[in-house]
């Protein structure tokens, strides 16, 4: 498990406060600071004659020399001594000659429409987002070291869900931790997460003259991500950060192209060509996007010869550009930046079967999203190209006229695509009856059913199913209305378990525990019997734990998030779990804790 990263600062916390929302004050700013003493008002000159104006005449009219200035027409008191010379000038940039004159945008934002920093986000309770106040009355050190602390990969894909939710929520920043600071944090992990979308929806909520240095890094982090870099031009020119790297040069130009001033950006890209500072690839695809912004003429050939890495950049840029990447960069880049392909809309559906499918299994991408794909694949007139067979199968696990044809569809599906085919027919699975006749596929069917939150619908099949098989234990922590287990199934369910060290029934009967669906005897019993010790201690569980005891959904999810990093549910100890369950249960958030335990036991 990868939760010691960033956890040395749990250590300022022995224990989490009830959050409790802190008095706000409703007074304007101003009011009650001391009045100023009125200023003096300025007496007003007496008014000078006014000179005639001399009637025109034929001969030339010569301004007077005025008093007090040399004979060459200027003082020398007139010009600064600062100013550059005329070549210092032509070796200027454009962004160097607009700062030395004073003419870089202002961010002026009016009192009257300035966002308060108090509250950032952009969900609330209703929308599946946590309370505003959960934070307040908590350790900033700790809240920091969950966040910083986070790699953004998870093993449940539910998990993954609930932080995305928790952290777009619109939050309070804890006591001594500054709230842009805070949204800052919370940005960057959605980016680690891959949410993209959400990282830039919580960075817009913020006002940009608020930005820090971090923050408008996680803004262009975000705008690249999302593929929407003229998104990222308010961050960038309204910008007073003195930055000298490749990519916020590159971007300049980009914005100031957008902006209107296209001779302008290509000046300054060729003189970021010519200086020969930064990658030639990299200025390239600048060149080519900045070009798109009006009357650019220059045509501009993006040759990938001799490169070995896709960077950040590059993928943003082409993908925006709809530039082919070569296949060998693709399968070399991190997943992180390839699953972004199912979000880009210059590459065509059938291409963006593999990214949506990796994204889905993630959380990032939902089962109607995927379906919506596969719907515009079956609508392009005569493919039969990928994804056209999937299409047709999807079809027919909805729409077939018999509820056997529909399983048959659906057990297709679960072979080809695995995860992926369980996410995308969660509802299709839901409409199938429970019935002896489809026995034989009900633990596709319940598992597929979970991954939508069709919890109650996979219910159903608790009278169908055999008491101790693969199917009863995914029920057994995911069924709203299962009690405890009996000692009978379970014991059936462990002697017939042969996943590597008795793992799936481990992480059964610890989210059979963290429901408190056991007996007090019998998880006794079963602990020894699988050898897992529930009552070690470390700084997670005594952290966690505190926020069992408060009920703090917050900070529940937080350490959630920290204690489930990995990639496979190999990764996930029965310990961490059976902390997960328990926290989110107690604090308000049982469906997900189900869920979570449901996709454990399906899932090894």
């Amino acid at each position: 498990m990868r939760v010691t990263v960033g956890m040395a600062a749990l250590a300022f916390a022995s224990s989490i406060a009830i959050a409790n929302a802190a008095p706000v004050d409703l007074l304007p700013p101003g009011f009650g600071d001391p009045t100023p003493a009125p200023s003096p008002t300025p007496t007003p000159a007496p008014a000078q004659p006014a000179v005639p104006t001399p009637a025109p005449s034929g001969r030339e009219v010569v301004q007077p020399v005025p008093s007090g200035s040399s004979s060459s027409g200027s003082s020398s008191s007139d010009a600064p001594s600062n100013l550059p010379t005329q070549r210092e000038l032509e070796a200027l940039s454009t962004d160097e000659l607009d700062e030395l004159l004073g003419l870089r945008p202002r961010v002026d934002i009016p009192a009257a429409v300035a966002r308060s920093t108090d509250v950032v986000g952009v969900i609330g309770p209703d929308q599946g987002g946590v309370g505003e106040a959960v934070f307040v009355n908590q350790p900033a050190a700790l809240v920091r070291a969950a966040l910083v602390g986070n790699e953004g990969r998870y093993v449940s894909r539910w998990g993954h869900i609930l932080m995305r939710r928790a952290l777009a929520s619109r939050l309070r920043a804890p006591e001594g931790f500054n709230p842009v600071a805070f949204a800052t944090q919370r940005a960057a992990l959605l980016n680690r997460m891959g949410e993209y979308s959400a990282a830039r929806a919580l960075i817009q909520s913020v006002d940009t003259a608020n930005y820090s240095p971090a923050m408008t890094q996680a803004a262009i982090e975000a705008y690249l991500g999302t593929g929407d870099v003229v998104g990222a031009c308010p961050t960038v020119r309204l910008s007073r950060e003195e930055r000298d790297d490749g990519e916020w040069r590159m971007l300049r130009a980009i914005c100031n192209a957008y902006a209107g001033e296209t001779s302008r950006a290509s000046t300054d890209l060729r003189r970021i060509q010519a200086s020969g500072e930064f990658p030639r690839i990299d200025v390239l695809l600048a060149q080519r996007y900045a070009g798109a912004a009006g009357d650019g003429r220059r045509a501009v050939t993006i040759e990938w010869d001799g490169i070995d890495t896709l960077s950040r950049w590059r993928f943003a840029l082409a993908n925006a550009l709809g530039e082919p990447i070569p296949d060998e960069l693709l399968e070399s880049a991190p997943s992180d930046l390839t699953e972004q392909l199912a979000f880009a809309p210059a590459v065509a559906p059938p291409n963006r079967i593999a990214p949506a499918s990796n994204a889905a299994r993630r959380g990032i991408l939902s089962g109607q999203a995927l379906i919506d794909l596969y719907s515009q694949i079956a609508a392009i007139e005569e493919f039969d190209g990928p994804g056209s067979e999937t299409a047709t199968r999807l079809r027919d696990a909805f729409a077939a006229s018999t509820g056997t044809a529909r399983v048959a569809a659906l057990s297709e599906l679960w072979q080809e695509d695995g995860v992926a085919g369980h996410i995308m027919t969660a509802q299709a699975a839901a409409r199938i009856p429970a019935s002896n006749r489809y026995v034989d596929s009900a633990e596709d069917l319940i598992r597929a059913m979970m991954t939508g939150g069709f919890a109650r619908n996979a219910g159903l099949w608790n009278e169908v199913v055999d008491g101790g098989s693969p199917a009863w234990g995914i029920l057994a922590v995911g069924d709203p209305d299962a009690g405890v287990a009996s000692d009978g199934n379970l014991s059936s369910f462990l002697d017939d378990d042969t996943s590597a060290g008795q793992l799936r029934s481990r992480l059964l009967f610890a989210g059979l525990a963290g429901l408190d669906r056991l007996a007090a005897d019998e998880r006794s019993e079963y602990a020894g019997r699988l050898n897992v010790d529930l009552s070690r201690s470390s700084r997670w569980t005594r952290a966690i734990q505190a926020a069992t005891e408060t009920g703090n959904a917050g900070m529940a999810v937080l350490l959630a998030g920290l204690g489930m990093q990995g990639d496979e549910w190999s990764d996930m100890t029965p310990l961490h779990l059976y902390h997960i369950v328990r926290a989110l249960a107690a604090s308000g958030l049982e469906a997900e804790a189900r869920m979570i335990a449901a996709e454990a036991v399906a899932s090894v």
